[in-house]
């Protein structure tokens, strides 16, 4: 189980929620099952079957049998925990707690700042902000909670970095805001810090931790004296970017490591802190210059990126107890499985899949064929982790925003939506359920039958394994922890909607290809953003940022972002964001960019239009008999499913014709040789929520409803690409004939055929 965390408020999530500890396993390796029901179930391991639209197929691997209920709380929220505080008995000369602060929205809660107080019987001092909002300073004996404690002065802003001190000089008590005096009121002593820890961003209470601030917090400190009016004015004039050097200074928290759960302390009275749930590092601090360079150190001498990020919601492990653990055999047929929970919901019966991916026994022969899932991805879009337990199959909504929740305070953020709280989200937990992964979840249109994830992968699984293609299963996951893993194959599938990708794998699929390796690419939006993992591959890391001066009137057509300035990834300080933005651009690696979106309506999905009939892998050896203009990519007679919707990838040289303005010192691309756009997708009908984008990822028009191109690459750099340039293409396997027939020859083009 992962490391442990100080007594912290409980939340308990009504219904059935699961995780596995690790998302892909070998055969023959043990697997540990996470489960938290409030109701009894039956659990079984299963291999997904050859339907991808029903669990009828399956392939029941173990039964584990029937379980009783056992639930298993979470503790949501991040602060700073600091075990070694202030003498407990030994009352205070002066007290000042001073910090630069940035509220976020009120959840209608008190929140703590600097504390040591442990309600009701520990309650020594503590700077808050009330439920209202309005600053408030907490002065006691240490022992019993006292209503004539509390201090309480005006409100603070939302969203705007504020210095803000409280002082105590034996006879009285004084709070300030940005250097002037808030409110200040008679209290003689004693002040005695009590038996509690220190901690920042939170309170104690007979529960465990509460009070659990929605701040950006920088430069806490604590004094043994009263800082007078001008010394605070002057700590405010300085935004941050000074230590205080003071013999009174008790603790003091520069929080400039960037990066880890560690707090170093530099007063050297040794009150190192420890985060707890991570917290978010890299954030715009007090001293941020949106007029600074854009392309500056993440680091800079200015301490811009100097502070910390606290969410009551924030939660990245569940750390649950194992429930059930299973060794799976060492013969175990390679796929995508789950653990299969069935129970009563409402008087039916309901099913909760937790997926997880078998691969082959370690040290086994490698398969002709690598296909990767897209589990990054899968992750990005993990929205609800405990969504509300419901029978029939879940219809995600369009950019994830989520499931209903089964409980209004447990966690609800993703790469697509923000904290309860307004914090921008740039991290996913891996050892959290991800019930968006299921087989079952579809996705926006409703009633469109379209999906992405699991279900949208597993339709080229089904058709590799029905047409009789050896080949091997890996996540994205898998090659980000070790690049070499592809050194082993040939020809790799990337399939589904390939959005996330860490550096490593994007430079080991290209280093692939550079020793003349085949990449069969059966996704949209591919290779679009950067993500990182921290060292034991438990938390992942993404940052969407708006640009500097961003136009607010494109919000609408952006996913959800935070501000310019927060670009740099706290797990390796490398920019994030677009990967092209790092250097590593999809149209140099696979041949295609993103180029936009459109999922308001089932109608909206286009099909794929010939562009050269004579191209050899329409065909050799199976001849398709297509002509100039001829449709493929959808169902007999043109119905649903159809390949291009969702997301979409065009070529360079198409984007260069799309980009109709381009900024100063800013060149387009030259179109790469070797280059066919075998099929053009085209979506004649324009949809609601289209957004067509040109090189520099900005709104434009399309150019005719042109929107996915379809290519065959020979790169100069060595390797070959087939591109079919849509999250959709993967929808239309084993439905269309046609398409089916392309597969097959590019297969064959590539050397791998049938057994």
């Amino acid at each position: 189980m992962s490391r442990s965390i100080p007594p912290h408020r409980p939340l308990v999530v009504p219904g059935v929620h699961g995780y596995t500890r690790s998302k892909t396993v070998h055969a023959g390796e043990p697997i540990d099952i996470h489960i938290s029901s409030d109701r009894p179930y039956h659990l079984s391991v299963c291999r997904l079957g050859p339907d991808p639209d029903s669990r009828r197929e399956d392939t029941v691997v173990a039964d584990l049998g029937a379980s009783p209920a056992r639930v298993q709380p979470i503790h949501p929220g991040s602060y700073i925990h600091v075990e070694r505080g202030l003498p407990a008995a030994l009352p205070l000369s002066g007290l000042t707690l001073e910090c630069w602060v940035m509220p976020w929205r009120s959840t209608g809660e008190r929140q703590a700042l600097i504390t040591q107080y442990d309600a009701p019987g520990h309650c020594g001092f503590g700077l808050f902000i009330e439920a209202d909002g309005a600053l408030a300073l907490y002065l006691g004996d240490g022992g019993l909670q006292s209503e004539n404690g509390l201090h309480v002065a005006q409100g603070l802003a939302t969203r705007r970095w504020q210095h803000v001190v409280a002082t105590w000089d034996g006879r009285s008590a004084a709070l300030w805001i940005d250097g002037a005096c808030a409110g200040h009121w008679p209290r003689s002593g004693p002040v005695c810090p009590g038996a509690a820890p220190l901690r920042l961003g939170a309170a104690g209470h007979a529960h465990g931790v509460e009070a659990l601030a929605d701040v950006d917090l920088a430069l806490p400190v604590i004094y043994e004296r009263a800082l007078s009016g001008d010394e605070i004015a002057a700590r405010a004039a300085q935004r941050a970017l000074r230590l205080p050097v003071d013999p009174a200074v008790r603790a003091c928290w520069p929080l400039r490591e960037g990066r880890g759960n560690a707090v170093v302390d530099t007063s050297g009275h040794q009150r190192a802190g420890r985060i707890v749930n991570h917290g978010t590092w890299m954030v715009r601090g007090p001293a941020f210059d949106d007029a600074a360079d854009e392309a500056q150190d993440a680091f800079d001498p200015h301490g811009q990126r100097q502070g910390l990020r606290l969410a009551s919601d924030d939660l990245y492990d569940c750390r649950w107890t194992a429930t059930h653990s299973l060794t799976l055999p060492s013969d175990a047929r390679p796929g995508l499985h789950v653990a299969r929970l069935r129970f009563d919901w409402e008087g039916q019966e309901a099913v909760y899949d937790i997926t997880f991916l078998v691969k082959r026994p370690a040290g086994a022969r490698p398969a002709p064929l690598l296909v990767l899932c897209a589990m990054s991805s899968w992750l990005a879009y993990a929205a609800t982790p405990f969504a509300r337990n419901q029978v029939e199959d879940p219809v995600w909504p369009r950019r994830s925003t989520g499931l209903p929740n089964s409980h209004p305070q447990a966690p609800a953020f993703c790469s697509y939506t923000y904290h309860q709280a307004g914090q921008p989200s740039y991290f996913t937990g891996l050892r959290m359920p991800w019930p968006n992964a299921s087989p079952a979840a579809l996705y926006d249109p409703v009633g469109s039958g379209f999906s992405q994830w699991t279900r949208l992968e597993r339709r080229l699984h089904a058709w590799l394994e029905r047409e009789g293609y050896e080949f091997d299963l890996l996540a994205d996951l898998d090659v980000h922890a070790d690049p070499d893993l592809l050194a082993a194959y040939r020809t790799v599938v990337v399939n589904g909607h390939s959005e996330y990708w860490s550096t490593p794998v994007v430079d080991g699929f290209d280093a692939l290809l550079r020793r003349g390796g085949q990449a069969l690419v059966l996704s949209g939006n591919t290779m679009y953003l950067r993500v990182s993992f921290d060292d034991d591959m438990g938390v992942m890391e993404q940052r969407k940022n708006d640009a500097r001066g961003a136009d607010p009137a494109e919000a609408g057509s952006r996913p959800p972002a935070g501000p310019f300035g927060e670009e740099f990834h706290s797990q390796d300080w490398a920019r994030g964001g677009q990967l092209r933005a790092v250097g590593r651009s999809a149209a140099s690696i696979i041949g295609l960019e993103t180029a936009g979106w459109g999922f308001a309506d089932a109608e909206d999905f286009g099909v794929y239009h010939v562009a050269e009939p004579e191209h050899p892998l329409f065909n050799h050896p199976h001849r398709l008999g297509l002509e100039r203009g001829q449709t493929f990519g959808h169902a007999p007679g043109g119905g649903l499913p159809r390949a291009i919707g969702h997301e979409w990838d065009l070529s360079a040289a198409t984007l260069t014709r799309m980009t109709l303005d381009t900024p100063p010192g800013v060149t387009l691309p030259e179109p790469p040789t070797g280059l066919s756009v075998v099929a053009q997708g085209i979506r004649r009908v324009p949809g609601a929520l289209d957004t067509y984008l040109d090189w520099h990822s900005r709104v434009t028009d399309s150019l005719e409803g042109l929107s996915a191109e379809m290519i065959y690459w020979e790169r100069p750099q060595g390797g070959r690409v087939f591109h079919a340039g849509a999250v959709g293409a993967a929808w239309v396997v084993g439905r269309d004939p046609v398409f089916d027939g392309l597969l097959r020859n590019v297969l064959h083009h590539f050397g791998c055929d049938p057994l």
